[in-house]
């Protein structure tokens, strides 16, 4: 998703910036003492694995090649069991198995569902602006 010499500049730089700022937003709700509530049944798993399919599809997005998306599948497995840890040792947050599996669906799911099974988001994104723009 690199820009050729001589066109237009890649938005990777932009799209990396989004990553972070959703693996911050990530520990942020992990270990606020006022979580978001969820008015069912174990629906709090369900949030726990939407929000890791989102960062790790995101990140499957960025990161196309085998190297990099076995070290996001990693680094995002590892956040969240560290995330679990941590939130034990709070005081006011649970540590829960559960979580992490949920969280751990997530990523194996994005994973699963990451192209080239489907469409580079990213790499569409960057073609409409670019046609948008161009005229």
């Amino acid at each position: 998703m690199t820009a050729r010499p001589g066109s237009e500049k890649s938005l990777r730089p932009l799209w990396l910036a989004v990553s972070w700022m959703g693996v911050l937003l990530i520990i942020y709700l992990s270990l606020t003492p006022v979580p978001i509530k969820v008015h069912a049944d174990e629906g709090d798993k369900l949030l726990h694995m939407a929000a890791y399919l989102v960062l790790m599809s995101w990140f499957a997005n960025l990161f196309e090649e085998p190297p990099g998306r076995i070290l996001c599948v990693a680094g995002c497995i590892a956040l969240g069991v560290g995330l679990e840890y941590a939130q034990g040792w709070t005081g006011y947050r649970s540590f829960e198995v559960a979580d992490m599996t949920a969280n751990t669906a997530g990523v194996v799911v994005a994973w699963i569902l990451a192209p080239p099974r489907l469409p580079n988001y990213l790499r569409l994104t960057e073609r409409i602006v670019r046609a948008r723009y161009r005229n």
